[in-house]
């Protein structure tokens, strides 16, 4: 007899000048490995100026999206996640964007997000049970609660307003977050 099953699985993105040792990405990476998930966390192409047409075939051919994959992304690696929900055919269990953005802006690269009327909607919420949207009150690149909000009044889910937490992971402003116990108890 032959039995099927999806294992859980996550895929953790990184965003901009990012890679995956750093900030909370390992300490989240342990964290599920150890509730029995099976977790890629990838070098995404040309980190310093990411760009959609090459992170999302990248993303879609190399992932495992099934009914029991978490996606989890990280500024840039959070809006990603948006063009992955577009693209895949799959519900997914669970997508956790934190310090994501929508709207495009001087510091935002102008290649990794759409404009906003360019995105379907209704497609993406039909491919995620649960999205959650974490967004701090001083993120000093603009990825703040306004932008979890505007993604939020499209897709729903939920949306965390941390206080005070800035990019939750920043080199350029000295913000290490190697730890993330709040998202740990998310998943």
């Amino acid at each position: 007899m032959l039995l099927f099953f999806h294992m859980k699985n996550a895929i953790i993105l990184h965003g901009i000048s990012s890679y995956p040792e750093q900030f909370w990405f390992p300490y989240i990476k342990e964290h599920l490995e150890k509730k029995g998930y099976s977790v890629w966390v990838p070098q995404l192409p040309e980190p310093d100026n990411p760009q959609i047409n090459l992170q999302l075939p990248f993303v879609l051919s190399q992932g495992t999206f099934t009914e029991e994959t978490v996606l989890i992304g990280h500024s840039s690696g959070a809006s990603l996640i948006l063009s992955v929900l577009e693209a895949i055919d799959v519900k997914i269990k669970q997508a956790i964007l934190v310090s994501g953005f929508l709207l495009r802006g001087d510091s935002r690269p102008p290649h990794i997000v759409k404009d906003e009327q360019d995105y379907n909607w209704e497609k993406m919420r039909e491919q995620v049970s649960d999205i959650i949207f974490i967004n701090a009150d001083n993120d000093p690149w603009g990825c703040n609660d306004e932008q979890g909000a505007r993604m939020f009044t499209h897709l729903g889910g939920t949306q965390i307003i941390r206080h005070g937490q800035g990019h939750m992971g920043s080199v350029t402003y000295n913000q290490p977050y190697t730890e993330f116990p709040f998202l740990s108890k998310l998943i």
